[in-house]
């Protein structure tokens, strides 16, 4: 918690249109409450579900894009679930040996239907691809069957009356282990193929051209991949992310901006900067970051224990009845801090 995502309030005019679902629940949807951000894609919406992997399940990137959103306006009611699960894929594959061959990758459609009927959310944004491809060199059967996970998961949250958008997964960078990594033509691979990011920008690729035929899909991975080239040309040991996946604050950084401005309405006031955010100087800012972490890792860990999963080794959280108190109890000081008595 040791970066400051207003850096971006002064630059954008942040705007979230129609995303209310017949789903929400009445005591959520009162007349009198506006729900979203103003003119973005999450205006209209009370519950925004989050899913995808360990990067997800940190949710660094999500309490940035939300400290961001209250700070800009208080006003607004909406509520973030981090439901993402280490290790997960869409695909439903998982390479030999994994975790040292304690546990097989988990597959987010043995939780989805579960998951999406006890959080009845109004949207939800989900980042798969990472661990899809299980590390290994591009195979049409692999991308066949993230294609199929990624559909099926499109299938299944629209089914509930919800909205979706997909995001592009991260950037995966052999740099920093490259002693680590294994050259083409294995048969199997039980350290991460050197070239996998090339597998994540076919998968990115495939996503993007969703959206000739109506997907909402954000692009992190090219911004990402750019500035990352950028940095390294002048510093070569530059690094987002120190084990090659999972990123550090200025990766995380970056992966909130870039949702940000997916999120825009065309003709919005774009964010023009990536540069690394300054540490917060301020001492209510800090105060609003950290309740905003310590509220959301809470509930992602009740949300988790709730729905269920097969993912071993997870913290368990309160039970959901308890987190929702203690929550509420958080979100009253986040928002007289950010200037408003309403939730």
């Amino acid at each position: 918690m040791n970066h400051n995502p207003l850096l971006l309030v002064s630059l954008v005019a942040l705007l979230f249109s129609g995303c209310a679902n017949s789903q929400t629940d009445p005591s959520k949807s009162a007349a009198k409450k506006r729900f979203g951000v103003p003119s973005t894609l999450l205006a209209g919406c009370r519950r925004v579900v989050f899913l995808g992997d360990s990067i997800t399940y940190s949710g660094q990137f999500i309490d940035d894009v939300e400290m961001v959103l209250r700070r800009s306006s208080p006003e607004s009611e909406f509520e973030f679930l981090d439901l993402g699960l280490p290790s997960e894929t869409v695909s439903g594959l998982t390479e030999p040996g994994h975790a040292g061959g304690a546990f097989p990758r988990p597959n987010l459609h043995d939780r989805l239907e579960r998951l999406l009927e006890l959080t009845k959310p109004d949207l939800v944004i989900a980042c798969y691809g990472m661990n899809d491809g299980i590390y290994y060199p591009f195979d049409e059967a692999k991308f066949e069957a993230y294609q199929r996970g990624i559909q099926l998961l499109r299938q299944r949250v629209l089914g509930s009356g919800a909205k979706m958008i997909h995001v592009t997964p991260p950037v995966f960078d052999p740099v920093p282990i490259r002693a680590h990594t294994l050259p083409a033509g294995r048969s199997e691979y039980r350290q991460p193929y050197e070239g996998y990011d090339t597998v994540l920008e076919r998968y990115s690729e495939w996503l993007m051209k969703q959206r000739k035929i109506g997907w909402t899909v954000i692009d992190t991975h090219s911004p990402m991949k750019h500035f990352l080239e950028q940095e390294r040309s002048k510093n070569p040991a530059f690094l987002l992310a120190p084990d090659g996946v999972h990123l550090n604050d200025q990766g995380h950084w970056l992966l909130a901006q870039a949702l940000l401005r997916g999120l825009q309405k065309p003709g919005a006031k774009l964010i023009d900067t990536v540069e690394s955010p300054e540490h917060p100087n301020d001492a209510r800012d800090r105060e609003i970051l950290a309740l905003i972490h310590k509220r959301n890792r809470m509930l992602s860990d009740s949300w988790l224990t709730t729905v269920g999963h097969k993912r071993p080794g997870m913290e368990k959280g309160l039970p959901l009845g308890e987190a929702i108190e203690k929550a509420e109890v958080l979100n009253h000081q986040i928002q007289e801090l950010c200037g408003s008595n309403r939730l």
